[in-house]
């Protein structure tokens, strides 16, 4: 078996690169580990033989762990970031990249590195300083800042209300992957009853596979719509999930969860934007010191 696996070519992790880009933008420019390798080893067209291969001892295979390698080289040159739950996703520049350019990235990530080392060289024995936050913010973006929720919940909307059904498509697609969903797909096939993607739930030992509908609404999303969702449903899957950002009158809410009917649950615009928060997908927070002075402790000086 051995001699079998060294006779097996497997491309460097080099080679891996571009059909590691366009695995992420065909998942809809986000994906978990597992997910854009599956589908840069379709794009790449590995042989069961290659993809047979352990990485030494262990149980990872050669070609999984070097994929690994080139995510990093790709997050590295500021390609693709990752957030804490390890969900990988292309940034604007990015998109920008041709095959030519997979070329010279693994120079650029040595180079970088190489700098890195020879920064803390210099400045082991200094202490710097924190550095500015307003520096780490790219001029271009919008920043929502604000000390109430109301002020800044109704930014966020404002800004997702704004997004092209399209990209609010993958964006909720993101936040699902960000949440614990595998393999979600999203659909946008038209006359399917307003169903917009598909994903699996895993808890515990089972798993419930998902539809799902994600509209932008700025008042209720209506009763209607409930049940034309519901219907699309029937005889496919028993779990469904209905994201707004809009709202969800009482009305509605029964008939998400009328009896004798699988039961619908909602996302409404509030509790989307405190996801978006929770993942920080769009939002980040920063601590505000809080300073109180106590007068009887200055009595006994």
């Amino acid at each position: 078996m051995a001699e079998e696996a060294a006779s097996v070519t497997i491309p460097a992790y080099d080679k891996m690169l571009w059909p590691t880009l366009q695995a992420i933008i065909q998942l809809g420019d986000s994906g978990s580990n597992q997910e854009i390798e599956d589908k840069a080893i379709e794009i790449a067209g590995y042989s069961d033989e290659q993809l047979s291969v352990l990485h030494g001892n262990g149980a990872k295979t050669e070609v999984r762990y070097r994929m690994a390698w080139a995510r990093s080289y790709l997050k590295a040159v500021g390609a693709l970031e990752n957030s804490a739950r390890g969900i990988w996703s292309i940034t604007e520049y990015g998109q920008q990249l041709n095959e030519t350019d997979m070329a010279a990235v693994p120079s650029r990530v040595r180079a970088k590195f190489a700098m890195r080392r020879t920064l803390r060289e210099e400045t082991a024995s200094q202490v710097s300083a924190p550095p500015d936050e307003t520096s780490l913010i790219s001029s271009d973006a919008r920043v929502l800042t604000s000390t109430v929720f109301e002020e800044w919940r109704d930014g966020l909307l404002g800004v997702v209300q704004t997004m092209p059904p399209a990209s609010f498509e993958k964006l909720c697609q993101r936040l699902l992957r960000e949440s614990g969903f595998t393999r979600v797909e999203v659909t946008g096939r038209s006359g399917d009853g307003g169903i917009d993607g598909i994903g699996v739930l895993r808890i515990a030992l089972l798993s419930f596979q998902v539809f799902f509908q994600c509209k932008r609404y700025k008042g209720s999303v209506g009763a209607p719509a409930i049940r034309d969702f519901r219907g699309a449903m029937v005889g496919r899957t028993d779990k469904g999930l209905f994201i707004t950002t809009g709202s969800f009158t009482p009305e509605e809410k029964r008939e998400a969860t009328r009896d004798g009917a699988p039961v619908l649950d909602l996302i409404d615009g509030e509790i989307l934007c405190a996801l978006l928060k929770e993942h920080r997908l769009g939002v980040s927070t920063r601590p505000v010191e809080e300073v109180s002075i106590d007068p009887s402790r200055f009595e006994t000086v």
